[in-house]
This record gives structure tokens, sequence and C-alpha cells, in this order.
């Protein structure tokens, strides 16, 4: 009888390929536990920098915004019911006929530990004219309150004013104070009381308001004029106009910028008049501005290079896999768990140093210190240079069209699909004549 010397783990070898791709697969989805935590990471430092800048402004001054002026008159009416008198308040809001707001803005970098806020002082010209009304002429209407009408600007925060501020009311001037009359419209400002004599019925009264003031990271305005004219000039270099209105014309570089609105009381949600309560929801919901903010967060690049934590370890391994069998080299999984662990550690590196200089040289170095360092272990590997900067190739391919990929924000979704048709095209073609049923020597080193 003929004897064989096949070996009872024969049929287990044929599989030892898909086996393989099997363990290298379980790896790269293990790994994602600590992409996951390097997420987390990311959230929790970008948490600290919330705190920190929220801190700052606080002490500094918050985000400002202006609203007004307004001028209110708190009409006084009787009733006769019953043989009864009653009497009852409403207030009657006029805006200007006209606004104009001229602003420069002086923008800042305080320090809280590591972190860096965005602050700024400006130098507000108020300007404009209001029409009074030329009669009270209402059923029930006995006079003005006080004999007294009141002009309030709102402010975002009243910490923020640097000098003392009047109000030019004609030929005249007028010292502030601080608080709103009308804090159902505006939470904090400042008003003036007008005696009604200086407030002739139908008169066309011009006003203007000089402000120095403070605040941090934004600048807004509500559109208060029939026709609001606004014009901001500062040195910051990225802002973000936001808000309902955005400019009509606009010059960006890198030395600051340059915006104006223009504003008509038909492009907004409320009249030139209203009493009481009836528009203070539209009133607030038109405001506008610039925030001065950075291009794009480092925080929210780093969050975004780290979600494609997947594709780089993806690709790495299948570049490793490919030396396996083209090569014909033995390489543990354990060697493959080191690999991806420095990857890993990629994302740790750049959120890192980022937080001490600028994201595009975190990145840089990060990215360095990483391929040299699964070059360096994948070298005695391989024993093989071509094989060793062919992986080098592929890391330096797949940090860099992340990095392009980042900077495109727009084009994110374009960019990620073309590459991974291209890459998954050339794996096809690469791996396009191995046999994968009849691979001999695979698992033996040359």
């Amino acid at each position: 009888m003929e004897t064989t010397n096949a070996s009872p783990f024969a049929f287990l070898s044929k599989f030892a390929i898909t086996f393989k791709l099997i363990v290298i697969g379980f790896m790269a989805i293990l790994l994602l536990i600590p992409s996951v935590m390097i997420q987390e990471l990311i959230h929790e430092r970008e948490m600290l920098k919330q705190t920190a800048v929220a801190e700052i402004g606080s002490k500094w001054a918050e985000a400002q915004l202006i609203s007004g002026p307004i001028l209110t008159f708190p009409m006084q009416f009787e009733k006769n019911e019953n043989q009864k008198t009653s009497s009852y308040v409403e207030h009657l809001h006029v805006l200007p006929d006209d606004l104009k707001v001229t602003g420069t803005i002086y923008p800042e970098q305080l320090k809280r530990g590591i972190f860096t806020a965005i602050v700024y002082r400006s130098d507000i010209e108020i300007r404009g004219t209001f029409q009074v009304p030329a009669a009270f002429d209402e059923a029930h209407f006995v006079g003005i309150k006080g004999e007294k009408a009141t002009i309030n600007v709102g402010l975002g925060d009243l910490r923020g004013v640097e000098e003392v501020v009047n109000l030019k009311w004609g030929t005249e001037t007028f010292a502030v104070s601080p608080g709103s009359t009308i804090p159902d419209l505006q939470t904090a400002g400042f008003h003036v009381a007008l005696p009604m004599e200086k407030l002739s019925p139908g008169a066309e009264i011009p006003f203007s308001i000089q402000l120095k003031l403070r605040g941090s990271e934004s600048i807004y305005f509500i559109p208060v004029g029939q026709t609001t004219e606004i014009k901001l000039s500062s040195a910051w270099p990225s802002p973000k106009f936001d808000g309902k209105f955005l400019p009509n014309d606009r010059k960006l570089d890198e030395n600051g910028f340059e915006a104006s609105w223009k504003i008509l009381e038909l492009n907004r949600n409320f009249p030139q008049r209203w009493k009481n309560e009836a528009f203070n929801a539209q009133l607030k919901g038109a405001a506008f501005g610039v925030e001065l903010l950075s291009p794009m967060e480092d925080y929210q690049k780093s969050l975004r290079s780290a979600k494609y934590a997947l594709l780089t370890i993806s690709l790495t391994f299948l570049m490793f896999f490919l030396v396996e069998i083209l090569g014909k080299k033995n390489i543990h999984p354990f060697q493959y768990l080191m690999v991806g662990l420095s990857i890993c550690l990629f994302y740790v590196l750049l959120i890192a140093i980022s937080e001490h200089s600028n994201f595009n040289f975190a990145y840089l170095v990060a990215m360095s210190a990483v391929i040299i360092t699964i070059c360096m272990y994948s070298l005695p590997l391989f024993k093989s240079k071509k094989y060793t900067l062919a992986l080098g190739g592929v890391l330096l391919g797949t940090f860099g069209f992340i990095f392009v990929t980042l900077q495109m924000e727009d084009y994110a979704l374009l960019m990620g699909s073309v590459g991974l048709f291209v890459i998954l095209a050339a794996t096809m073609y690469i791996t396009r004549n191995i046999d994968w049923y009849n691979i001999k020597g695979s698992s033996q080193s040359e």
C-alpha cells in the first residue's frame, strides 16, 4: 500500500492567507478603539480651550451686540368704565430714519495658559436722524408719563465701554446713564432721558454717539434704521461674516478686511414704530456682524484628520501584506500591531504640537516622525530598501492626501471619493496576477 506524507494540516494551509487577512482586518478594527479615544481627547482639549476663552471673555468683555438707538415714549392712557377711571402705560418705540455706523476694530490675542483667545478694542461712531411723531392722537391718550422720552442703546456687555459716552442730540450733548429702560428689547445698555421740550413734534433731529468698546471674538449690530449703513474695517485677516445679512461689499486680504452693509426697512421683518412687545423677537433675530476667527480651528482639523485613521492604518497594513505576498516575507501580527499603534500616535503628536504652534507645522513634524519611525522599523523586516521606500511613499502619499483634503473643506467629499477610487484601482492593478489559491512560499523568507 502506498503511504502518503501529506500533513494533516495541509488543508488548513490552503487557507493560511485568508486567515492572515482576517487577523489583519481584526487588528485594524481593534485599532479603532485608540482612534476613538484620541477623538475624545481632542474633544476634551477643545472644551478646555473653550473654557479658557470664556474665562478670558468674562474678564475682558464678552461678544458685543449693538442695538439701537431706539426712541421710546411712555404713553399714558385713561379709561372710564362703569364710572371707574383706570390708567395704564404703553411704550411707543420709534426707530431712526437713517442710521450710519462706522467702526474700526483692533484685534488682540490674550493667553490663558497655552490657550489663546481673540479679543478686540474698537472705535464706533453711530449717527443718524430721528423724526419725532407729529402727534399722539389716540383714544384715551392723556400725555407722556413724566414728560420725558428715552433714547436707549443696547450693548452685549457694558464692561466693554472704555470711555465716558455722551449723546449729541441736535445741538446739545447729554451724558448717558447705565441700564436700559426697555429690558424686554435690550437686556443691557445705556439710556438718556429727554424732556419733551427737546422733542418738537414732527421735527427731524440728528444724533451721534462715540463709543470706545472692547469685546471678545465678535461684534454684531441690529439694523434699526429705516436705512442702515454700516462700515467696518480691521487688521484681522480671517473674518467670518455672519447673521441675517452679509456685506454688500467687502475687501479681504492678508492686511485685514473692510466690509459695508446697506439694509433697508423692506429687508427686515419689523416696522419703524410699534408699541410694547409686538416685534421684540423680530428685532432680536435681525442681528448680523463679524466674528474674528481663525480660518479653521486647529482642533476641528485634528478631529477631521483622526477620522481618517482607519484609512491610514488599512493602507499601511495593505502595503505590509503585499510585501508578504510579493516579497515572500514573514511579518508577525504583533509587528502589524506595532505599526498601527505608531499611526495612532500620529494624532496624539498632532494635537499636542498644534497647541504650541500652527497646525501645518505640527502636521509636518508629526507626519515626519511617524513615517521615519515606521520605515526604520520595517527595514529589517522587509530586508529590502525597495519595499521600505515603497512603504514610505505610501505613507507620505496617504498623509499628504489627508492634509490636502483638510485644507479643501468644501471639496473634502470629492477629494476623498477620488482618492479612495485611485487607491483601490492601484491595488487591483498590483494584485491582478496573483493566484490567491496557489501562493507558494508566501510564508517563507527569501
